[in-house]
């Protein structure tokens, strides 16, 4: 289903290097976890994380929200952390593509019950349909599509809009 590519996959590691390094540039004294909504997200936090130890010289920690996005209420919305593991870090949770806010919204909901320092979000691609008061504090790429399109990240290839 790789219809219309929108993005090389040569052009989402520059923008993902260039997300890390804000992230870096905007949390230097912070001690940062990457908290991946789920299988794109985590793929992006990963990326973010190779690129953050290059930068650093430390690693930080990757970890996985997983929830149902189709519907976030019909199960319990789980972490892979311990909360131990997370308080008073800065959290940086990513997602590969924000559509509407419904799934950070989510995810949101379950780090609000941590004592974190404070929470940060990143998407690689960033459209225009926001139904939930979710605001990107790093985005990749914006791209106005229709709410019918679909936005495919395929690893190693690139983003594709269908």
């Amino acid at each position: 289903m790789k219809a219309n590519q929108i993005l090389s996959s040569s052009k989402v590691d520059q923008i993902v290097q260039r997300m890390a390094y804000q992230i870096y540039e905007n949390n230097m004294e912070e001690e940062i976890a990457l908290i991946g909504v789920d299988n794109g997200g985590r793929k992006l936090a990963e990326r973010i994380d190779v690129t953050l130890t290059e930068i650093s010289g430390e690693k930080s920690i990757c970890y996985t929200i997983l929830l149902d996005k189709e519907n976030p209420l019909s199960k319990e919305i789980s972490l892979d952390a311990a909360i131990s593991e997370l308080e008073g870090k800065t959290i940086i949770l990513c997602d590969d593509v924000l559509n509407t806010g419904k799934t950070l919204a989510h995810s949101l909901s379950r780090l609000l019950l941590l004592k974190v320092k404070k929470v940060e979000t990143a998407v690689l691609v960033l459209r225009a349909h926001g139904k939930f008061p979710i605001y990107a504090n790093y985005k990749g790429y914006e791209l106005s599509t229709t709410i019918n399109e679909h936005v495919q990240v395929i690893p190693g290839e690139g983003v594709f809009l269908s």
